[in-house]
């Protein structure tokens, strides 16, 4: 169990089923593709206050996939945001570089492909 220093929250593991778990929880490497899901989100609610857009309803979904090979480790995670604009909104270029630009995009390895699609509503 993890628990955080400033805030006392406490966070549990578990190896996933094909790996020796119970895959009874996120698993560390869940947690990096929610690291990357929730920083982008985070980055780009910080750009839409700023700019007072309301991203109310945009959704993340990020999968991720695992190598066949040994070692085990993360080959991609592969993203969608889903967001409530309409495509051709002004801000629509400042929002993406603000998922691109989040720091955890940027803290992977670069050998993980993290491609990253856009949805814009309308």
């Amino acid at each position: 169990m993890a628990t955080h220093g400033p805030s006392g929250a406490k966070l549990e593991t578990d190896a996933p089923v094909d790996n020796e778990g119970k895959g009874e929880s996120f698993s560390p490497t869940d947690l990096v593709a929610t690291a990357l899901a929730t920083c982008m989100a985070t980055i780009m609610g910080i750009a839409a206050k700023r700019h007072s857009l309301n991203l109310e309803g945009m959704k993340i979904e990020t999968t991720k996939e695992m190598s066949a090979d040994t070692p085990r480790r993360i080959v991609a995670l592969k993203s969608t945001i889903t967001i409530p604009l309409p495509g051709n909104h002004p801000q629509r270029k400042l929002l993406e570089a603000a998922a691109l630009g989040c720091p955890v995009h940027h803290s992977l390895d670069p050998r993980i492909a993290k491609p990253v699609e856009f949805v814009w509503g309308s």
